[in-house]
């Protein structure tokens, strides 16, 4: 265990910014996954910016690479090429 103050502040922080970034890595996870599962074509397309969003910020943040999040955005805009 951390022994002097700083070290357990960055103890606490690292806690909280690891909860925070698996919050939002499963939230856009299933964002992901409900566009994929869905079939209407029209639907795909109102909610495909505000995924390509999420994916995004998480790259920002560096949760994600952001090579990982450019697969990701081109299977997702490949797909609504196909169903449109």
């Amino acid at each position: 265990m951390a022994n002097h103050s700083a070290t357990k502040k960055d103890v606490r922080q690292a806690a909280k910014r690891r909860d925070r970034n698996r919050y939002y890595g499963k939230t856009t996870r299933n964002a992901i996954r409900e566009l994929k599962a869905g079939t209407d074509a029209k639907a795909y397309t109102e909610q495909l910016p505000d995924v390509v969003s999420m994916i995004d910020k998480l790259a920002k943040r560096g949760v994600i690479h952001k090579n990982k999040a450019a697969n990701l955005k081109s299977k997702l805009a490949k797909k609504a090429n196909t169903t449109a």
